[in-house]
Protein backbone atom coordinates (compact mmCIF):
# COMPACT_ATOMS: atom_id res chain seq x y z
CA UNK A 1 0.00 0.00 0.00
CA UNK A 2 1.39 3.40 -0.97
CA UNK A 3 0.76 6.65 0.94
CA UNK A 4 -1.51 7.84 -1.90
CA UNK A 5 -3.76 4.80 -1.78
CA UNK A 6 -7.09 4.69 0.02
CA UNK A 7 -7.46 2.46 3.04
CA UNK A 8 -10.34 0.02 3.21
CA UNK A 9 -12.02 2.23 5.83
CA UNK A 10 -12.02 5.15 3.39
CA UNK A 11 -9.09 7.11 4.88
CA UNK A 12 -5.77 7.85 3.25
CA UNK A 13 -2.80 5.62 3.98
CA UNK A 14 0.10 7.23 5.81
CA UNK A 15 3.71 6.20 6.42
CA UNK A 16 2.81 4.19 9.52
CA UNK A 17 0.76 1.81 7.38
CA UNK A 18 3.81 0.75 5.37
CA UNK A 19 5.49 -2.38 6.82
CA UNK A 20 9.03 -1.09 6.20
CA UNK A 21 8.29 2.30 7.78
CA UNK A 22 7.10 0.91 11.12
CA UNK A 23 9.62 1.05 13.93
CA UNK A 24 9.83 -1.34 16.84
CA UNK A 25 8.51 0.20 20.08
CA UNK A 26 11.45 -1.36 21.99
CA UNK A 27 14.98 -0.02 21.70
CA UNK A 28 18.18 -1.81 22.71
CA UNK A 29 21.12 -0.19 24.43
CA UNK A 30 24.68 -0.90 23.40
CA UNK A 31 25.13 -3.26 26.34
CA UNK A 32 22.03 -5.18 25.38
CA UNK A 33 23.28 -5.53 21.81
CA UNK A 34 26.61 -6.88 23.12
CA UNK A 35 24.82 -9.38 25.35
CA UNK A 36 22.59 -10.44 22.47
CA UNK A 37 25.63 -10.98 20.24
CA UNK A 38 27.40 -13.03 22.90
CA UNK A 39 24.21 -15.03 23.42
CA UNK A 40 23.87 -15.74 19.71
CA UNK A 41 27.48 -16.49 18.79
CA UNK A 42 29.01 -17.89 21.99
CA UNK A 43 26.49 -19.20 24.50
CA UNK A 44 23.97 -20.71 22.04
CA UNK A 45 26.65 -22.68 20.08
CA UNK A 46 28.11 -24.01 23.34
CA UNK A 47 24.65 -25.09 24.49
CA UNK A 48 24.00 -26.79 21.15
CA UNK A 49 27.30 -28.67 21.27
CA UNK A 50 26.75 -29.70 24.87
CA UNK A 51 23.23 -30.96 24.11
CA UNK A 52 24.56 -33.38 21.48
CA UNK A 53 26.27 -36.44 22.95
CA UNK A 54 28.66 -36.93 20.03
CA UNK A 55 29.74 -33.31 19.92
CA UNK A 56 30.07 -33.22 23.71
CA UNK A 57 32.41 -36.21 23.77
CA UNK A 58 34.38 -34.86 20.80
CA UNK A 59 34.72 -31.45 22.43
CA UNK A 60 36.01 -32.99 25.66
CA UNK A 61 38.61 -35.01 23.75
CA UNK A 62 39.76 -31.98 21.73
CA UNK A 63 39.87 -29.84 24.87
CA UNK A 64 41.96 -32.53 26.56
CA UNK A 65 44.55 -32.37 23.75
CA UNK A 66 44.57 -28.55 23.82
CA UNK A 67 45.23 -28.61 27.56
CA UNK A 68 47.90 -31.26 27.04
CA UNK A 69 49.62 -29.06 24.46
CA UNK A 70 49.43 -25.87 26.54
CA UNK A 71 49.26 -26.67 30.27
CA UNK A 72 50.72 -30.18 30.05
CA UNK A 73 54.05 -29.05 28.62
CA UNK A 74 54.47 -26.71 31.60
CA UNK A 75 53.63 -29.37 34.16
CA UNK A 76 55.63 -32.26 32.68
CA UNK A 77 59.34 -31.56 32.04
CA UNK A 78 60.92 -32.79 28.78
CA UNK A 79 62.47 -36.24 28.98
CA UNK A 80 66.10 -37.07 28.31
CA UNK A 81 67.86 -40.39 27.61
CA UNK A 82 68.51 -42.17 30.86
CA UNK A 83 65.67 -40.55 32.80
CA UNK A 84 64.47 -44.03 33.68
CA UNK A 85 65.36 -47.66 33.24
CA UNK A 86 65.09 -49.11 29.75
CA UNK A 87 61.78 -50.47 28.48
CA UNK A 88 59.71 -50.11 31.64
CA UNK A 89 56.18 -51.40 31.01
CA UNK A 90 53.21 -49.07 31.53
CA UNK A 91 51.46 -48.72 34.89
CA UNK A 92 54.37 -50.34 36.76
CA UNK A 93 56.35 -47.26 37.78
CA UNK A 94 54.72 -44.12 39.16
CA UNK A 95 57.51 -41.93 37.71
CA UNK A 96 56.89 -43.35 34.22
CA UNK A 97 53.17 -44.22 34.03
CA UNK A 98 53.23 -45.07 30.30
CA UNK A 99 56.65 -46.75 30.43
CA UNK A 100 59.96 -45.93 28.76
CA UNK A 101 61.72 -46.72 25.48
CA UNK A 102 65.08 -48.41 24.88
CA UNK A 103 66.94 -45.23 25.91
CA UNK A 104 65.00 -44.72 29.12
CA UNK A 105 62.97 -41.79 27.71
CA UNK A 106 59.61 -41.31 29.37
CA UNK A 107 56.90 -42.04 26.79
CA UNK A 108 54.30 -39.85 28.53
CA UNK A 109 56.61 -36.83 28.43
CA UNK A 110 57.50 -37.43 24.77
CA UNK A 111 53.82 -37.75 23.88
CA UNK A 112 52.88 -34.55 25.69
CA UNK A 113 55.74 -32.49 24.25
CA UNK A 114 54.87 -33.64 20.73
CA UNK A 115 51.34 -32.26 21.08
CA UNK A 116 51.98 -28.48 20.58
CA UNK A 117 53.72 -29.03 17.25
CA UNK A 118 50.94 -31.35 16.11
CA UNK A 119 48.25 -28.83 17.06
CA UNK A 120 50.08 -26.08 15.14
CA UNK A 121 50.39 -28.37 12.15
CA UNK A 122 46.71 -29.33 12.23
CA UNK A 123 45.50 -25.74 12.60
CA UNK A 124 47.73 -24.37 9.83
CA UNK A 125 46.88 -27.13 7.36
CA UNK A 126 43.13 -27.14 8.03
CA UNK A 127 42.87 -23.33 7.87
CA UNK A 128 44.92 -23.15 4.68
CA UNK A 129 42.80 -25.79 2.96
CA UNK A 130 39.41 -24.52 4.09
CA UNK A 131 39.95 -20.78 3.65
CA UNK A 132 41.56 -21.06 0.23
CA UNK A 133 38.98 -23.57 -1.02
CA UNK A 134 36.11 -21.41 0.25
CA UNK A 135 37.45 -18.26 -1.42
CA UNK A 136 38.12 -19.96 -4.75
CA UNK A 137 34.93 -22.04 -4.79
CA UNK A 138 32.59 -19.25 -3.68
CA UNK A 139 34.08 -16.64 -6.01
CA UNK A 140 34.11 -19.00 -8.96
CA UNK A 141 30.56 -20.22 -8.42
CA UNK A 142 29.09 -16.77 -7.81
CA UNK A 143 30.85 -14.74 -10.49
CA UNK A 144 30.90 -17.30 -13.31
CA UNK A 145 32.24 -16.31 -16.72
CA UNK A 146 35.98 -15.88 -17.24
CA UNK A 147 36.73 -15.82 -13.51
CA UNK A 148 35.04 -19.20 -13.14
CA UNK A 149 36.91 -20.67 -16.11
CA UNK A 150 40.33 -19.41 -14.94
CA UNK A 151 39.91 -20.52 -11.32
CA UNK A 152 38.51 -23.92 -12.26
CA UNK A 153 41.28 -24.51 -14.78
CA UNK A 154 43.87 -23.93 -12.04
CA UNK A 155 41.87 -26.14 -9.70
CA UNK A 156 41.60 -28.96 -12.21
CA UNK A 157 45.35 -28.86 -12.88
CA UNK A 158 46.08 -29.21 -9.16
CA UNK A 159 43.54 -32.02 -8.80
CA UNK A 160 45.30 -34.04 -11.51
CA UNK A 161 48.70 -33.77 -9.77
CA UNK A 162 49.20 -36.69 -7.33
CA UNK A 163 49.26 -35.20 -3.85
CA UNK A 164 51.76 -37.48 -2.09
CA UNK A 165 54.60 -37.23 -4.67
CA UNK A 166 54.11 -33.45 -4.81
CA UNK A 167 54.31 -33.16 -1.03
CA UNK A 168 57.44 -35.36 -0.90
CA UNK A 169 59.22 -33.27 -3.55
CA UNK A 170 58.35 -29.98 -1.86
CA UNK A 171 59.31 -31.33 1.58
CA UNK A 172 62.71 -32.51 0.28
CA UNK A 173 63.40 -29.17 -1.42
CA UNK A 174 62.26 -26.89 1.40
CA UNK A 175 63.17 -29.16 4.34
CA UNK A 176 60.58 -27.45 6.58
CA UNK A 177 61.24 -27.21 10.31
CA UNK A 178 58.36 -25.08 11.52
CA UNK A 179 55.14 -27.02 12.24
CA UNK A 180 52.88 -24.47 10.54
CA UNK A 181 54.96 -24.70 7.37
CA UNK A 182 54.72 -28.50 7.46
CA UNK A 183 50.94 -28.23 7.79
CA UNK A 184 50.66 -26.00 4.71
CA UNK A 185 52.96 -28.22 2.64
CA UNK A 186 50.93 -31.30 3.54
CA UNK A 187 47.79 -29.64 2.17
CA UNK A 188 49.41 -27.83 -0.75
CA UNK A 189 46.90 -29.19 -3.27
CA UNK A 190 44.28 -30.68 -0.95
CA UNK A 191 42.17 -27.53 -1.22
CA UNK A 192 41.49 -28.05 -4.94
CA UNK A 193 38.93 -30.85 -4.54
CA UNK A 194 37.14 -28.95 -1.77
CA UNK A 195 37.03 -25.81 -3.92
CA UNK A 196 35.31 -27.80 -6.68
CA UNK A 197 32.73 -29.10 -4.22
CA UNK A 198 32.07 -25.66 -2.72
CA UNK A 199 31.61 -24.19 -6.22
CA UNK A 200 28.88 -26.76 -6.84
CA UNK A 201 27.17 -25.76 -3.61
CA UNK A 202 27.37 -22.07 -4.51
CA UNK A 203 25.73 -22.68 -7.90
CA UNK A 204 22.61 -23.83 -6.04
CA UNK A 205 22.56 -20.67 -3.89
CA UNK A 206 23.49 -17.92 -6.35
CA UNK A 207 19.95 -17.70 -7.80
CA UNK A 208 18.12 -17.76 -4.48
CA UNK A 209 15.76 -14.84 -3.90
CA UNK A 210 17.73 -13.29 -1.04
CA UNK A 211 20.95 -13.33 -3.09
CA UNK A 212 19.13 -11.82 -6.05
CA UNK A 213 17.68 -9.11 -3.78
CA UNK A 214 21.14 -8.22 -2.46
CA UNK A 215 22.44 -8.06 -6.03
CA UNK A 216 19.61 -5.73 -7.12
CA UNK A 217 20.29 -3.43 -4.15
CA UNK A 218 23.85 -2.96 -5.41
CA UNK A 219 25.61 -4.74 -2.53
CA UNK A 220 29.21 -5.60 -3.35
CA UNK A 221 30.28 -9.10 -4.34
CA UNK A 222 32.48 -9.73 -1.26
CA UNK A 223 29.61 -8.71 1.04
CA UNK A 224 27.12 -10.95 -0.74
CA UNK A 225 29.53 -13.89 -0.60
CA UNK A 226 30.36 -13.34 3.08
CA UNK A 227 26.88 -12.55 4.39
CA UNK A 228 24.50 -14.37 2.05
CA UNK A 229 26.32 -17.36 0.57
CA UNK A 230 29.01 -18.51 3.01
CA UNK A 231 26.64 -18.77 6.04
CA UNK A 232 24.54 -21.25 4.05
CA UNK A 233 27.66 -23.36 3.46
CA UNK A 234 29.00 -23.33 7.01
CA UNK A 235 27.88 -26.88 7.94
CA UNK A 236 29.63 -28.21 4.84
CA UNK A 237 32.72 -26.05 5.43
CA UNK A 238 32.95 -27.04 9.10
CA UNK A 239 32.80 -30.76 8.36
CA UNK A 240 35.51 -30.39 5.71
CA UNK A 241 37.64 -28.31 8.09
CA UNK A 242 37.65 -31.22 10.52
CA UNK A 243 38.32 -33.73 7.74
CA UNK A 244 41.28 -31.61 6.62
CA UNK A 245 42.60 -31.64 10.19
CA UNK A 246 42.40 -35.45 10.24
CA UNK A 247 44.18 -35.56 6.90
CA UNK A 248 47.04 -33.47 8.29
CA UNK A 249 47.40 -35.82 11.28
CA UNK A 250 47.64 -38.96 9.17
CA UNK A 251 49.87 -37.38 6.49
CA UNK A 252 52.32 -35.90 8.97
CA UNK A 253 52.59 -39.10 10.99
CA UNK A 254 53.12 -41.13 7.81
CA UNK A 255 55.83 -38.84 6.41
CA UNK A 256 57.64 -38.56 9.74
CA UNK A 257 57.44 -42.35 10.09
CA UNK A 258 58.98 -42.79 6.63
CA UNK A 259 61.70 -40.26 7.44
CA UNK A 260 60.73 -37.85 4.64
CA UNK A 261 60.11 -34.89 6.92
CA UNK A 262 63.02 -33.61 9.09
CA UNK A 263 63.71 -35.77 12.13
CA UNK A 264 62.45 -34.41 15.44
CA UNK A 265 61.86 -36.18 18.71
CA UNK A 266 58.69 -34.22 19.25
CA UNK A 267 56.43 -36.07 16.86
CA UNK A 268 54.25 -39.13 17.22
CA UNK A 269 55.33 -40.43 13.79
CA UNK A 270 58.98 -40.38 14.87
CA UNK A 271 58.02 -42.29 18.04
CA UNK A 272 56.40 -44.94 15.84
CA UNK A 273 59.47 -45.05 13.61
CA UNK A 274 61.86 -45.55 16.52
CA UNK A 275 59.62 -48.17 18.10
CA UNK A 276 59.55 -50.11 14.82
CA UNK A 277 63.10 -49.61 13.52
CA UNK A 278 65.28 -49.52 16.64
CA UNK A 279 63.17 -51.39 19.15
CA UNK A 280 61.42 -54.01 17.06
CA UNK A 281 58.22 -53.30 18.99
CA UNK A 282 56.18 -54.80 16.17
CA UNK A 283 57.62 -58.25 16.86
CA UNK A 284 57.85 -58.29 20.67
CA UNK A 285 54.82 -58.27 22.94
CA UNK A 286 57.01 -57.20 25.87
CA UNK A 287 57.65 -53.75 24.41
CA UNK A 288 54.46 -53.33 22.40
CA UNK A 289 53.52 -50.38 24.65
CA UNK A 290 56.25 -48.34 22.93
CA UNK A 291 54.25 -48.70 19.71
CA UNK A 292 50.77 -48.48 21.22
CA UNK A 293 51.21 -45.20 23.12
CA UNK A 294 51.60 -42.97 20.00
CA UNK A 295 49.06 -45.07 18.06
CA UNK A 296 46.34 -44.66 20.70
CA UNK A 297 47.17 -40.96 20.94
CA UNK A 298 46.63 -40.50 17.20
CA UNK A 299 43.45 -42.61 17.10
CA UNK A 300 41.88 -40.79 20.07
CA UNK A 301 42.50 -37.35 18.58
CA UNK A 302 41.07 -38.45 15.23
CA UNK A 303 38.01 -39.89 16.98
CA UNK A 304 37.46 -36.64 18.85
CA UNK A 305 37.53 -34.64 15.62
CA UNK A 306 35.05 -37.01 13.94
CA UNK A 307 32.59 -36.84 16.83
CA UNK A 308 32.89 -33.07 17.01
CA UNK A 309 32.23 -32.72 13.26
CA UNK A 310 29.13 -34.93 13.47
CA UNK A 311 27.53 -32.61 16.00
CA UNK A 312 28.62 -29.21 14.75
CA UNK A 313 26.25 -29.14 11.76
CA UNK A 314 23.44 -28.41 14.23
CA UNK A 315 25.14 -25.14 15.20
CA UNK A 316 24.26 -23.62 11.85
CA UNK A 317 20.69 -24.89 11.84
CA UNK A 318 18.56 -21.71 12.34
CA UNK A 319 15.78 -23.57 14.16
CA UNK A 320 18.17 -25.21 16.59
CA UNK A 321 19.97 -21.91 17.21
CA UNK A 322 16.68 -20.10 17.84
CA UNK A 323 15.64 -22.77 20.31
CA UNK A 324 18.74 -22.09 22.40
CA UNK A 325 18.63 -18.34 22.20
CA UNK A 326 17.34 -16.26 25.02
CA UNK A 327 16.91 -12.58 24.46
CA UNK A 328 16.91 -10.33 27.48
CA UNK A 329 15.55 -6.87 27.00
CA UNK A 330 15.56 -4.33 29.75
CA UNK A 331 13.42 -1.28 29.20
CA UNK A 332 13.90 1.66 31.52
CA UNK A 333 11.11 4.10 31.99
CA UNK A 334 11.90 7.79 31.76
CA UNK A 335 11.26 8.55 35.44
CA UNK A 336 13.83 5.92 36.44
CA UNK A 337 11.59 4.56 39.20
CA UNK A 338 10.57 1.33 37.59
CA UNK A 339 12.21 -1.04 35.28
CA UNK A 340 10.53 -3.62 33.18
CA UNK A 341 12.51 -6.65 32.35
CA UNK A 342 11.30 -8.74 29.53
CA UNK A 343 12.81 -12.10 28.97
CA UNK A 344 11.54 -14.14 26.14
CA UNK A 345 12.84 -17.41 24.87
CA UNK A 346 12.28 -18.13 21.23
CA UNK A 347 11.02 -21.62 20.74
CA UNK A 348 9.83 -23.40 17.70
Amino acid sequence: MSPTEKRTDGGNADASDLPFEQLSPDTMTRGERYRSTIQEWVIAPIQIIWSDRRARVGSIIILFYILMGTVGVMLVPPTQPGDGAQLIKPFQNFAHPLGTDNLGDDLLARTIHATPAMLEMITAGALFTTVLATIVGALSGYKGGNIDRILMTITDILITIPGLPLVIVIAVILNPKEPWMVGIILTINAWAGLARAIRSQVLTLRNESFVEASRLMGISTPTIILKDIVPGLMPYITVNFVNSARGVIFSSVALYFLGILPFTNRNWGVMLNLAYSTGGALYSINIIHWLLVPMITIILLSLGLILFAQGTDRIFNPRVRARHMTVNTEQFEEDGESRITTESQIKN
